[in-house]
């Protein structure tokens, strides 16, 4: 008995190993859009795969972000104005994919488009700056998602939805965190509705990098605008010595901080040392 369930377990470890290391063939053939590329993770997606020969469709909300990113590229990264949060933009950027991959379909669809307007404690917030939140990091990645989807069915290919470790584990930031939780629960639940059409998901949890989202100074500046702003029955609860605190830790933000770059450079980034291998729909980078 033992043996046969050493030579199972042999089985499924050679099985893994082989899989980790089939390589994508036909890569200059191979479309992937991505959303949110005019600076952090989405730009350096998008200049990294450029350079692996794929062809990148890249998505930015302003056109000074797109101008310098076809300034750092070749004719093989192509991009497009895209605001996640308007369906008429959201159509536009579609039929602008259709034309480009035609009968090939979509290889790769990437939702990285993000925003963390809602800044401070839950009850501090106006319900405009939590709705705009929702509709980028939410609403906007799951109306991409189904606008893209025949595309992405054509070519069997995959959807990466780029979450948080916060849609893991709530710390802080608790409409930011909602949001990447549902992201989280899109995704599982889509995997499941798609997998016998050869459509793949995943999702990628990074922790905390240096982006632009993650400016302490900007997000200090920005939760006192939000003090400002919130109710006198409020702020008498809280007490200006406890907003203070809270400001005081926002401004020094995490020990980690100076370390955690977004360039993966094993030798000089420890961040980069901490990356998931399982479960192989999640990819966790702390």
């Amino acid at each position: 008995m033992w043996l046969y369930l050493a030579v199972l377990v042999g089985l499924y470890y050679l099985l893994r190993w082989y899989r980790e290391r089939q390589v994508v063939s036909h890569l200059q053939e191979k479309f992937v859009f991505i959303t949110g590329c005019d600076s952090g993770f989405g730009n350096l997606l998008a200049r990294q795969l450029h350079l692996r020969g794929l062809r990148v469709l890249a998505a930015c909300l302003t056109e000074q972000g797109a101008e310098q990113l076809r300034n750092q590229t070749s004719d093989r990264l192509e991009t497009v104005i895209l605001d996640v949060t308007k369906t008429e933009s959201i159509a536009a950027a579609t039929e602008w994919v259709k034309e480009r991959v035609g009968d090939r379909g979509l290889w790769g669809l990437v939702n990285n488009a993000g925003t963390f307007h809602a800044h401070g404690y839950i009850e501090w917030l106006k319900i405009e700056a939590c709705m705009n939140t929702l509709k980028v990091n939410l609403i906007g990645l799951i109306e991409v998602t189904l606008s893209m989807l025949p595309l992405v069915r054509r070519a069997q290919g995959r959807i990466v939805n780029v979450s948080s470790i916060l849609g893991r584990i709530a710390v802080f930031g608790g409409v930011y965190s909602s949001t990447k939780y549902g992201v989280e629960a899109f995704s599982d639940i889509l995997r499941r509705e798609l997998q016998h059409f050869g459509v793949k998901i995943s999702i990628v949890e990074p922790g905390y990098f240096r982006t632009g989202m993650t400016d302490m100074q900007k997000s200090s500046e920005a939760v006192k605008q939000v003090w400002k702003e919130v109710p006198v029955h409020i702020k008498e609860s809280y007490g200006q010595k406890f907003f203070d605190t809270c400001s005081a830790a926002m401004a020094h933000g995490p020990s980690r901080s100076a370390a955690c770059g977004i360039f993966p450079d094993r030798g000089t980034n420890p961040c980069a040392l901490h990356r998931s291998r399982s479960p192989e729909t999640r990819d966790v980078e702390l």
